[in-house]
C-alpha cells in the first residue's frame, strides 16, 4: 500500500481499486491516458504534479539537481558531544538503581490502616501458638497417669484431660481461622493499596525514567503484579506464622524452666540450629531472588513486545525466534530456581530433622536424670517415654522448635519479601526529575496567549547522553501564527514540542510561554491544559469514540454536545454519525477498527474538546494516504484557526501556507522565513523541497529575446 503517487510512477502495474474492487489497472502512462478514475485521483491530489505535464503547454525547464554534500554522521555527533561535554553527565539512568532495604518497622508500616485487625490476628496467632504448649502439657499428664494402677483414677483423670484436648482443639481451630482470614484480608488489602500506589508513582515518573531499560513495559508490568504480592511475605501470613512460633517457643520455655531448667536446657538445642539454617537461607537466596527478578523481566518484556507487534512477528514469520528468545530468557530462571530450590529443599529437610534430633536428645538426657535421681518420677513403657515433668519439658520446647520449623519453611521467602518491599520504597519515594514548580507566577487557570520562546537550549537525552540534540537552539513563535519546522530525521523537530510540554527538561536554556518559564513559572497542569497534541501514531483506548475525544480534558466531565462540536471542527462528525452505534463506538485494541485517517480526526476532536490555545502538530499526516490527508489536513486547517499551532512536517507541501518555517539543522535554527522566502533564498529549505517535490525552475530567456518580445 502506497500514499505517495511519485513512488509508483515506475510500476510496472498501478491497480486502482475503490470499495474493495479493481477499477482500473495498467501502467501510469496507460491510466492517464483513460482519463479515467486514477487520472481523477491524480488531478485532484496532486494538481501541481509534473504528471500530468501533458495538460499543459509544453516549455523548456531546467531542472536543478541537488547539490551533494556531507553530511554530520551519527558518530561524529557522539565524538563531538563527548569531546564538548563537561559535562552533564546522566546520573539518573545510566547507573544502576541503587535498592534501598526497609527496616521491618517501614514493612509494618505499610499496614497502618489495618492496625487494629492486627492486633486482632496477633490475638490469635498467640492463642494459637500457646496451645501447642498446652498440648504438650496434656500429653504429659498422660504419660503421669498412665503410671497409676487404679482404674478408676486413671478413667476420670483420662475423662478429664479428654475434655481439656477438646477445649484446647476447639480454641486451636478458632484461633488458626481467625489468625489465617485476618492476616491475608490484611495481607489483601495492603496489596491492593501497594499496586495502586505504585501504579501512581509510575505515571508521576518523568518520560525519560520509562526510556530506561529496567523500566521498559513488560518490567513494570511484572513489578506491579510480582513486587506488590511478594511483599505480603514479609507483612501478611508470614506475621502470623511468626508471631504463633514465637508464642509456642516463649511460652514452652517458661513452662519447661518452671519444671526443670536442665530440661530445659537440652531441649534448646534444635532451636538456635532452625533459626540458624533460615538465616543461612536468606543470606543465600537473595541474590538469587534478584537474578530471578530481572531474568523474568527479560522473559516478560520478551512476551510483551511480540504479542503487541503480533502483526510484524507474523508477516516476517518470526513465532519461532520469538519462542527461542523467551525460551532462553526462561532458561535463565529455571536454572537459578533450580539451584535455589536445592538449598531450600536441604533447609526445610534440615528443619525438620533438627526438632526430631532434639527431641531424642531431649529423651536420652530425660533417661540420664530418671537413672540419677535427679528427676522424682520414673521411666516407664519401655523406659521410652518419660514421666510427667520431664515429658512436659521436652514435649514444649520441641512443639516450639517444630513450629519454628514450619513457619520458617513453608513460609514466603523473607528475604524476596524485603527485596521487593525495597523495590517497592524505592518507586514510591522517588521523585520525579520533571516536577511542578512550588510557587507559580500564573494562576492554575491561565488561559494562555500562545506566545512560545526558546532561549539558548540545549539538550541530551537521559538515555543517549554522547549526543547533543539541540545545540544553543533560539527560537520565538508569535501569539496566533503557524509555525513549521522542517529539517531533516534526528534534528531536534519532535524534541522541541516535548521540551514544550515539559515531557523534558532542557539541559541548558528555558522555555517559555507567554513570557513565562514553563519550568519555573507555571504548574504542570496549567502548561498541558493550555496545549493540545496531535501525533503522527496517535493513541485511542479501548473504550467509546465519545470516550476517546473526552479523554482530551480529563479534568471534567465533557457533556456529549462539546464532543460532538469538537468531532465536527476534526472534520470526523459525519463518519462517526455513520456508525450504527454512533459515539457509543468501541474502537478496540489499538484503535484496531479504524483506518489511520479516521484515528488522527478522533485524535485531532480529542485535542479540541479542551479548547488549547497551542496546538501541536507532530506529523499528522506523514502516514495518511493522499486522500485521508487531504480530509485531515482540512481539519487541521479549521483547527488552526485563532490558535497558536507548531507543526512538524516532512511532506513540505503540506506547510506552503505557514506563517514561518524554520529549518531545523544539526540542533540549530537554521533558516526562517515563509515559504517564497526560503524557496528564493535557494538554501537548505529549497533543496528538501527539490528533494522531496522535483521542484522545477523555468530557465531564464535570453536578454535580447526578452527585449525583442518586449518590442513586439
Amino acid at each position: 500500500m502506497l500514499f505517495g503517487l511519485a513512488t509508483v510512477l515506475n510500476a510496472n502495474r498501478i491497480i486502482f481499486l475503490d470499495k474493495g474492487e479493481v477499477v482500473e489497472q495498467g501502467t501510469h502512462e496507460e491510466l492517464l491516458a483513460l482519463k479515467g478514475r486514477y487520472y481523477q485521483f491524480v488531478r485532484e491530489n496532486e494538481p501541481a504534479s509534473a504528471t500530468l505535464a501533458e495538460d499543459s503547454q509544453p516549455k523548456q525547464v531546467r531542472i536543478r539537481k541537488p547539490k551533494l554534500q556531507k553530511l554530520e554522521s551519527v558518530d561524529s555527533m557522539k565524538s563531538e558531544a563527548s569531546a564538548s561535554s563537561d559535562e552533564e553527565e546522566d546520573i539518573e539512568y545510566n547507573k544502576p538503581q541503587v535498592e534501598r532495604k526497609p527496616t521491618n518497622w517501614e514493612i509494618l508500616k505499610l499496614c497502618s490502616r489495618e492496625k487494629w485487625l492486627m492486633v486482632g490476628g496477633v490475638c490469635a496467632a498467640i492463642l494459637v501458638g500457646s496451645t501447642f504448649p498446652m498440648f504438650a502439657v496434656l500429653f504429659g499428664e498422660v504419660y503421669g497417669i498412665l503410671e497409676s494402677t487404679d482404674d478408676q483414677y486413671v478413667k476420670r483423670e483420662a475423662n478429664y484431660i479428654a475434655v481439656l484436648f477438646v477445649l484446647v482443639g476447639v480454641a486451636t481451630g478458632v484461633g488458626i481461622f481467625c489468625q489465617i482470614f485476618i492476616f491475608n484480608l490484611t495481607g489483601v488489602r495492603m496489596t491492593a493499596r501497594l499496586r495502586v500506589a505504585a501504579f501512581a508513582s509510575m505515571l508521576k515518573q518523568e518520560i525519560g525514567w520509562f526510556d530506561a531499560p529496567e523500566n521498559g513495559v513488560g518490567a513494570l508490568c511484572s513489578r506491579l503484579a510480582a513486587d506488590a504480592a511478594a511483599v505480603q511475605g514479609a507483612a501478611g501470613t508470614r506475621i502470623g506464622a511468626l508471631m504463633q512460633a514465637s508464642a509456642t517457643i516463649v511460652i514452652g520455655i517458661v513452662l519447661s524452666m518452671c519444671l526443670t531448667w536442665e530440661m530445659t536446657l537440652v531441649s534448646l538445642v534444635s532451636v538456635p540450629l532452625v533459626i540458624g539454617a533460615v538465616v543461612l537461607e536468606g543470606r543465600y537466596l537473595a541474590a538469587d531472588a534478584d537474578a530471578v527478578r530481572r531474568a523474568s523481566n527479560q522473559a516478560t518484556t520478551i512476551a510483551t513486545e511480540a504479542i503487541s507487534n503480533i502483526r510484524t512477528v507474523s508477516a516476517f514469520c518470526g513465532e519461532e525466534g520469538v519462542v527461542e528468545r523467551y525460551v532462553a530468557a526462561g532458561e535463565k530462571t529455571r536454572a537459578i530456581a533450580r539451584r535455589s530450590l536445592r538449598w531450600r529443599g536441604a533447609v526445610f529437610s534440615f528443619g525438620q530433622t533438627a526438632p526430631v534430633a532434639g527431641y531424642a536428645l531431649s529423651l536420652y538426657y530425660g533417661g540420664v536424670l530418671v537413672s540419677n535421681g535427679s528427676v522424682h518420677y520414673k521411666l516407664v513403657i519401655n523406659s521410652v517415654i518419660l514421666e510427667m515433668p520431664s515429658s512436659r519439658v521436652s514435649e514444649a520446647l520441641i512443639f516450639g522448635a517444630w513450629m519454628m520449623g514450619q513457619a520458617l519453611a513453608f513460609a514466603p521467602n523473607f528475604s524476596a519479601a524485603v527485596m521487593a518491599a525495597g523495590r517497592v520504597f524505592t518507586l514510591l519515594e522517588r521523585k520525579p526529575l520533571v516536577q511542578s514548580t512550588y510557587a507559580p507566577s500564573v494562576s492554575e487557570d491561565h488561559v494562555a496567549i500562545g506566545k512560545i520562546q526558546y532561549k539558548n537550549v540545549r539538550f541530551r537525552y537521559p538515555t543517549r547522553r554522547e549526543v547533543e540534540v539541540l545545540r544553543g537552539l533560539s527560537l520565538e513563535v508569535p501569539s496566533g501564527k503557524r509555525v513549521a519546522l522542517v529539517g531533516p530525521s534526528g534534528c531536534g523537530k519532535s524534541t522541541l514540542i516535548q521540551l514544550l510540554q515539559r515531557l523534558y527538561d532542557p539541559d541548558e536554556g528555558l522555555v517559555y510561554l507567554d513570557d513565562y518559564s514553563v519550568a519555573h513559572d507555571m504548574r504542570l497542569s496549567t502548561l498541558r491544559k493550555n496545549l493540545g497534541i496531535v501525533s503522527q501514531e496517535p493513541v485511542l483506548f479501548d473504550r467509546t469514540i465519545s470516550e476517546n475525544i473526552a479523554y482530551g480534558d480529563n479534568q471534567r466531565e465533557v457533556p456529549i454536545e462539546e464532543i460532538v462540536r469538537a468531532a465536527k471542527e476534526a472534520n470526523v462528525h459525519g463518519f462517526i454519525s455513520a456508525l450504527p452505534d454512533g459515539y457509543n463506538t468501541r474502537v478496540g485494541a489499538r484503535a484496531s477498527q479504524l483506518s489511520g485517517g479516521q484515528k488522527q480526526r478522533i485524535a485531532i476532536a480529542r485535542a479540541l474538546v479542551r479548547n488549547p490555545r497551542v496546538l501541536l502538530l507532530d506529523e499528522a499526516t506523514s502516514a495518511l494516504d493522499t486522500h485521508s490527508e487531504k480530509v485531515v489536513q482540512e481539519a487541521l486547517d479549521r483547527a488552526s484557526e485563532n490558535r497558536t499551532s507548531l507543526i512538524i512536517a516532512h511532506r513540505l507541501t503540506t506547510i506552503q501556507n505557514a506563517d514561518m518555517i524554520c529549518v531545523i539543522d544539526r540542533g540549530t535554527v537554521a533558516e526562517t522565513g515563509t515559504h517564497k522566502e526560503l524557496l528564493a533564498r535557494k538554501g537548505m529549505y529549497a533543496r528538501l523541497y527539490e528533494l522531496q517535490c522535483g521542484f522545477v525552475e523555468e530557465e531564464e530567456e535570453p536578454k535580447e529575446n526578452a527585449a525583442g518580445n518586449a518590442a513586439a
